[in-house]
């Protein structure tokens, strides 16, 4: 469980956001909305450990996420609103990297199959840097394959893509909850999620 007691942040010397309470459970979905410049990254960050709140604390499982560290980490994939994937590498490379650095080991087999379940069949071993900006948020989204954290963090994830990758996103978040997941997002596109309750947390 995700528990966000009197959060405040700001940028600068402007407060974005302040006594923010709410908590997360297994198999649910929160979107994050607010107008440009409202604090949806900066309290994405903030939840991900990225950035210090200026008052109030974020607790896991019980316990602050200060004191859990790398434990906290582990159970948490964040997925920002740049692809951060490497243009010279290929898509398979990029995938395992990441996977990687979130200690995650991966196969050659698991790569491709993740990738390919993504729409990239037969792109999988091309430069990034030759693919349209959907098919790089493609690769940058398969890591939700690859990756065991219970607490996905995602900003915007339904950049560039078109109906159908949507609609994999879709279907991927609904697996996730399913399994007892947590999902918390921002989006300009319309999400939905079959059978499942969305709430919301606005920032103004």
């Amino acid at each position: 469980m995700l528990e966000i007691s009197n959060l405040a942040c700001s940028r600068g010397d402007h407060r974005l956001f302040s006594g923010l309470d709410f908590a997360l459970y297994p198999g649910q979905i929160m979107q994050v909305q607010g107008a440009n410049g409202s604090g949806k990254t900066s309290l994405l960050r903030t939840l991900c450990g990225f950035m210090m709140p200026d008052e109030g604390d974020i607790v896991w499982g019980g316990e602050s996420i200060r004191d859990l560290d790398e434990d906290y980490y582990a159970e948490m994939l964040y997925l920002g609103h740049l692809n951060a994937i490497k243009d010279e590498l290929s898509a398979v490379e990029n995938l395992r990297i990441s996977a990687g650095l979130s200690g995650v080991d991966i196969n050659e087999k698991e790569t491709v199959a993740a990738l390919r379940r993504m729409g990239l069949r037969g792109r999988e071993r091309l430069p990034t840097k030759v693919l349209s900006q959907g098919q790089r948020r493609r690769v940058a989204l398969a890591r939700l394959l690859v990756n065991d954290a219970k607490l996905w963090i995602l900003d915007e994830p339904l950049t560039a893509l078109d109906v159908g990758a949507v609609v994999l996103i879709q279907e991927l978040i609904a697996e996730h909850l399913a399994q007892g997941g947590m999902v918390i997002f921002t989006t300009h596109q319309p999400l939905q999620v079959a059978g499942v309750e969305m709430r919301s947390l606005t920032l103004s």
